[in-house]
C-alpha cells in the first residue's frame, strides 16, 4: 500500500495526463497547483516517486507515471469513484458533496470491501457525474462526447458527463436538470452572445452562458 499522500499526487497527475491528447510530461507546476501545494514541495515528492520508479521525472521537462505509477493511479481512481457511487446511490447524499468524503475513505478502504461494493452497484462503468469508472483491470470505458457549444442547433442530445465538480456548478447543474442520463434539444449555439439555448421536454428554453455550457457534455441520441 502506497501512503495517501503518495496516491494524492498519482491520482492528480493521472487526471491532468488525462486532460491531454498526448503523452507530454506534465509541468511539476501544474501538479502543484492541482494539488494546492507549492511548487518546491511538488519537486521534492515527485523527486521521491522517481525514486520510487512510479513516475519518470526531468527537471526542466516535467513529469509522467511510469506503467507501475498508472496502474496505482488507475486503483486509487477506482476507489474513489466507486464510494462516490456508492455515497449517492446507496447512503443517499447529494452528489455535490461527495467527493470531499470519497478524498477521505479511498485511502482506507480495502479491495475486498471495494470488490462487495462494485459488486453491489453491479459493476458500473461511470460515477454519479458520468466519470468513467475503472474496473478491476484498470479498462476505462471509452465514450465520444461534446460539450454543449459543439453541439449542431436542433441536435437531440443526452447529458453524459459533467466536467466541473466543485459544489456550486454541480448544484447548478442540478437545479436545471443538467445531470447524466437527462435528454435535451439544442436549440440554439449563439457565438456572438456566447449562449447555448437548449430544451428539456416540453419545458421552457434555457440559455446557459458557454463557460457553464463548456462543462456539459453530451452524447447524441436518435430523434424521436
Amino acid at each position: 500500500m502506497h501512503s495517501s499522500t503518495t496516491e494524492n499526487y498519482l491520482k492528480h497527475l493521472l487526471l491532468l495526463q488525462q486532460q491531454q491528447s498526448d503523452d507530454t510530461p506534465i509541468p511539476t507546476g501544474k501538479l502543484a497547483s492541482s494539488l494546492e501545494v507549492t511548487p518546491g514541495t511538488a519537486t521534492v515528492m515527485v523527486k521521491g516517486l522517481a525514486e520510487s520508479g512510479l513516475v519518470d521525472y526531468e527537471s526542466r521537462g516535467g513529469v509522467r507515471l511510469t506503467r507501475s505509477g498508472q496502474k496505482a493511479a488507475l486503483d486509487v481512481l477506482r476507489r474513489h469513484r466507486l464510494i462516490e457511487l456508492f455515497l449517492v446511490r446507496v447512503l443517499g447524499l447529494d452528489w455535490s458533496e461527495v467527493h470531499e468524503e470519497a478524498e477521505v475513505l479511498e485511502h482506507a478502504v480495502s479491495e475486498k470491501v471495494l470488490d462487495k461494493i462494485d459488486q453491489m452497484l453491479g459493476r458500473p462503468a461511470f460515477d454519479p457525474h458520468g466519470d468513467p469508472i475503472p474496473d478491476a483491470r484498470g479498462r476505462l470505458a471509452d465514450r465520444r462526447l461534446h460539450s454543449l457549444p459543439e453541439c449542431q442547433p436542433g441536435q437531440l442530445v443526452e447529458v453524459s458527463r459533467v466536467d466541473d465538480q466543485s459544489p456550486q456548478f454541480l448544484r447548478f447543474a442540478d437545479g436545471r436538470g443538467l445531470t447524466p442520463g437527462a435528454s435535451l434539444t439544442v436549440v440554439t449555439v449563439d457565438e456572438v452572445a456566447d449562449a447555448v439555448t437548449i430544451q428539456r421536454d416540453q419545458g421552457e428554453p434555457l440559455i446557459i452562458g458557454f463557460a457553464a455550457a463548456k462543462k456539459i457534455l453530451v452524447a447524441p441520441m436518435e430523434s424521436r
